[in-house]
């Protein structure tokens, strides 16, 4: 009798943990796919401040550029406030890792470039997008998000 109980024990054991594996495996990527979602929310963010202190000409832009920032290390290094003022403002701390690539490469567009573009025009930072060609759990690619 004592046989068959283990059996039955660990039949029941392996069910309830192969029912949880999907849940766990989805909490995953769930969070990885928030995490790209605010990495975005803050680069996006980065570059509408940048694009705010160069409209009110509070730091130095190159022609062309319509206001928006180089690259992203522009965002990371920090750029002059004023004429002759010392003091940099910085933006970003760092260029983020990309959770679903886990590499800090982003896709980047221009003022100049199509909205649905896969490359650069290398003028300035208009966008940023994932480069992962992979799809989210709502169905739709990240490369939109």
């Amino acid at each position: 009798m004592t046989l068959l109980e283990l059996i039955i024990a660990c039949s029941i054991l392996m069910i309830l943990s192969s029912a949880a594996l999907p849940i766990a495996r989805y909490t995953i990527i769930h969070k990885k796919e928030e995490l790209l979602h605010y990495e975005l929310r803050q680069m996006r963010d980065a570059i509408d401040r940048y694009k705010d202190l160069a409209d009110s000409n509070k730091i130095r832009v190159e022609v062309g550029s319509e206001g928006y920032p180089p690259d992203l290390e522009t965002l990371v290094n920090g750029v002059k406030i004023g004429a002759g003022d010392d003091k940099k403002i910085r933006f970003l701390r760092r260029i983020p890792v990309d959770p679903i690539t886990g590499r800090a490469e982003w896709g980047l567009r221009a003022v100049q470039d199509d909205p649905d573009s896969t490359s650069w025009g290398g003028k300035n930072v208009f966008d940023v997008y994932s480069k992962s060609q992979g799809t989210a759990s709502d169905g739709t690619r990240y490369t939109t998000w």
